[in-house]
This record gives structure tokens, sequence and C-alpha cells, in this order.
């Protein structure tokens, strides 16, 4: 990547949070971290940003406060053949025609490629996942309307008017920050608010995470597992994670990651 793009991808990170670390920098350019430094360097030298301890701040940042956790374009990258053999496997359980509510997150976003096949009707506070079913799928889109948050590319509301209460779902779709025996964690109270709106308009809920989710913990939990009816993850998730899935009655499907083809064991 050329300086010049490096330069306007760090600048525009830096308008979107508090403060950027160079290692959120180097996922987001590719670029190594003796690489980013020298352009932080060079950057604040220039006036254009901040240079703080381990990232950089904006000179003058957004008045709208960015929301808590690792922003998409960085989430993105990690863990993506899990990602996408997860979501395969979520759509399979889609019928032809059913209103879904796919809610925003990497890993539901890779839900857009099998359901370009379909003919569903999607509700999701999600640009990413609007855009592409528009462009590439006849799935009927409808989004929420709220505030745009740039960084995770959600639209979020806090107000209990809006049109989520007027959307009927058969499934909703949903990733998580973490999953722990306290419940599924978020990272950011708007999400949790937005998120539990959602799960009450949906006849069964359908959680997707990687096997690595159930590693990571927040302060914040969005609703014990109880609530959740459906558990897709890939193989790596221990014994011990799947024992306290099922325990919580809820039901476990396990997809092999890099082979699309076979079968799920659930």
């Amino acid at each position: 990547m050329h300086e010049k793009e490096r330069n306007r991808i760090i600048l525009s990170a830096v308008q979107d949070r508090p403060v950027v670390t160079v290692l959120d920098l180097c996922s987001m350019t590719g670029a190594s971290e003796a690489t980013i430094r020298r352009d932080i360097s060079a950057l604040h030298e220039a006036k254009k940003l901040r240079r703080v301890r381990g990232g950089v701040e904006a000179l003058h940042p957004n008045q709208l406060p960015g929301l808590a956790g690792r922003p998409f374009a960085v989430n993105e990258a990690i863990n993506i053949a899990q990602k996408q053999a997860i979501a395969r496997r979520a759509v399979e359980l889609c019928d032809e025609g059913e209103p879904i509510i796919i809610n925003g997150g990497t890993t539901t976003f890779q839900m857009v490629h099998p359901l370009a096949t379909r003919r569903c009707q999607v509700f999701t506070n999600s640009f990413p996942i609007a855009e592409h079913l528009l462009k590439n799928s006849k799935n009927t889109v409808l989004m929420s309307g709220g505030v745009i948050y740039r960084e995770q590319n959600i639209v979020l509301s806090p107000f209990d008017n809006d049109v989520t209460r007027n959307f009927y779902a058969r499934r909703m779709f949903m990733g998580a920050q973490g999953v722990g025996p306290l419940g599924v964690m978020e990272a950011d109270p708007l999400i949790i608010q937005a998120e539990q709106k959602l799960i009450g308009q949906a006849d069964e809920v359908v959680l997707l995470v990687d096997s690595g989710k159930f590693e990571e913990r927040s302060s914040l939990v969005l609703c014990p597992l109880k609530d959740i009816d459906v558990l897709i993850t890939d193989d790596g998730i221990s014994d011990r994670s799947a024992a306290m899935v099922e325990s919580a009655d809820i039901k476990l499907i396990v997809v092999p990651v890099g082979a699309s083809k076979e079968e799920a064991v659930s």
C-alpha cells in the first residue's frame, strides 16, 4: 500500500475513536509496525494528528463518540475461514421468502454471499450487509433508523418507537463480543440496547460465533444463554465450552472449517 493511501486510512480511523493503536493501524493497512510508526511521526510533525503512547489521536475529534470494541475493518479479517463456514451453515436454516434479522457484525456479514441465491426479507442495521444484498441479490432489504456509527458500519437508535418494533422475523442472526457462563457479551451499551430490542422481534435467536469468542470477555452482558435458541460455531470449540452451551439447552451446531460441502455436526 502506498504511503498516501496509508495516511488517508490513518487520518480517517483517528476521527472515529479517541485513540487508535499502532496495532489497529497495522491491521487496517497491512503495513509493518515500523512503517506505521514512521507514518505517525510524519503526520505528527505535519500537525495532522497527535502522537500518543502506543498510538495516535485526532487534533479535532468528532463530537459523536465512537462505539467501544474493535472497528469493522479490523475484525473483518480475523478468523475469516471460520466466519465463512459458520455463515454458510446459518443460511441453510433460512427458508425461501422468510423474514429474518441479520444484526451487524463481521461474522453475520459473511451470510451475504450464500444469501445471494435466496429471496428473503432481510432486516438489518448494517450498511455493508444492506449494500451487498441490494447489489448482488434479490432479497428484500429493510434498514433500521438512528445514528450512523462509521467505525462499526451500523445504525443504532436509542428510541423505543423506531421501525424495529414493526418487523417480525422467523429468525434473528447475531454475533457477539464473547460468550461465557453469564451469557452473551458485547462491548458497548448502545449495541446491547439495540440488540435487545431486535431479540424480542424474532421467534428464534441464532448466535454466530467463532470458537475464539468463548475465550473473550466483556464487562457487559447482552443476554443470558437461555435467550439463545441455536449457536453455530467452528470445530475449534473446546469440550468445556460445548458442554456449557448444551447445558443451557441451546442447540449447538459445530461446523468443520474449510469444507463448505461437509455436513455440520449438531
